[in-house]
């Protein structure tokens, strides 16, 4: 815009102070010389890319780092967060505080068989069962075939073992015995339930639960005070997922959700044309990190969801989700404010450039001088990129 006005004004300087004001060609082609310097687009060009810059360098320092100039900027618009629960809003560690077993199975016997199938596996649940049999010998197990939102089975020792939820025991017609009575009261009480089949057969379940982060809870009531809507989404089955967000002061949720419908869920509060911001930290989170208009991964999450984000919090607090958009309202105001500095320079100098207060009070801006000008300019958008560092995060 800057170019085309020299290429406009300078010329259109020179016409007027040499053909209609009669002045000396020497005069009118220091005047059009002039304003060409003076339209130098230096400070409307630093104007944006010197706020990102600054945003970005300042909260790379803090752990936030941020993938894109459109995430930084959308971050201040958002409207709704949603939030992966297990290892996000809560610590992801769950443990083991409950095993209830078959009449003639033992708790060791139920947990050896429970490690066998999990050994290997990433899963914050399985680490809770793992860590539960710390210290037992695990059995041979093979064949592992994952069921889609519902648990895994597997041939332990020429039995076939299934572990996973109640939707699995249902489909594959398990006999639940008088432990289902005691798996809705566990249930009741926000934990989750992995139930153990071995040949058909129930033999025993183990109960899981997971605490919130300690800064969940001061996330969702900041989030709340910025008009934002906070929205939890989980796998978990409802008593679980209202344990959570009756802790941490959470209106909506999204329970029993399988990994390939949280996109749907995403797409959801995208059609009630909110701007939605996805964090997660799992394989399973990434095509709704992809989907949301800002991806938010945890630090600790995994490589695919790290990739698929467009924010990245290496610090692994939600607490820090203020921070984004902190940053992000700051990063648009200074945006704004170096705009309207370099356009409000080029609406004052360009009239005095082109000789507009000569006549009247003999004012004459001479090119050197200009230069000069047009540097200080630069220089006001540097430094009130600059104060983005007193932007208070902490």
């Amino acid at each position: 815009m800057a170019h085309c006005a020299a290429i406009i004004f300078g010329p259109l300087t020179f016409i007027i102070w040499y053909f209609f004001a009669n002045a000396s060609l020497v005069f009118a082609f220091t005047l059009a010389v002039t304003v060409v310097v003076i339209a130098c687009p230096d400070a409307l060009g630093l104007a944006t890319p010197m706020a990102i810059q600054v945003a970005t360098t300042m909260t790379a320092q803090r752990g936030i780092l941020f993938k894109s100039a459109v995430a930084l900027e959308d971050s201040a618009r958002l409207q709704a967060v949603i939030f992966d629960k297990t290892g996000t809003l809560t610590k992801g560690e769950p443990e083991a505080t409950d095993v209830v077993t078959a009449p003639e199975v033992t708790e060791s016997e139920l947990i050896m068989i429970a490690a066998s199938v999990e050994q290997g596996s990433e899963h914050p649940i399985a680490k809770a069962i793992l860590q539960k049999a710390k210290g037992t010998a695990p059995l041979t197990a093979s064949s592992f075939e994952a069921v889609t939102g519902q648990g895994i089975k597997a041939q332990v020792e020429g039995s076939t073992i299934l572990m996973g939820n109640l939707s699995l025991m249902e489909d594959q017609k398990i006999a639940m015995g008088g432990i289902k009575t005691k798996a809705e009261e566990l249930g009741k009480q926000g934990k989750t339930v992995i139930y153990i089949s071995k040949d058909g057969r129930l033999v025993g379940l183990i109960a899981v639960a997971d605490a919130p982060r300690p800064t969940s809870r001061e996330t969702v009531q900041q989030l709340k005070a910025l008009g934002i809507e906070s929205i939890m989404l989980t796998g978990d089955n409802w008593a679980t997922a209202r344990r959570i967000t009756t802790d941490l002061g959470i209106e909506k949720v999204f329970a029993e959700v399988r990994p390939d419908q949280k996109v749907d869920k995403v797409k959801e509060i995208q059609q009630e044309g909110k701007l939605v911001a996805m964090v997660g930290d799992g394989i399973n989170d990434a095509p709704a990190l992809v989907q949301a208009d800002v991806g938010i991964a945890i630090g600790a999450g995994t490589d695919v969801a790290l990739e698929s984000a467009d924010v990245v919090l290496m610090h692994s607090d939600p607490l820090d989700v203020i921070k984004v958009i902190a940053i992000s309202k700051a990063t648009r105001r200074k945006m704004i404010e170096n705009l309207w500095y370099a356009a409000g320079y080029n609406l004052i100098a360009f009239p005095i450039a082109g000789g507009a207060l000569y006549p009247s009070i003999g004012l004459l801006l001479r090119p050197e001088i200009a230069a000069l000008t047009m540097a200080g300019s630069t220089l006001l958008v540097t430094i009130n990129a600059l104060l983005l560092n007193r932007t208070e995060l902490d």
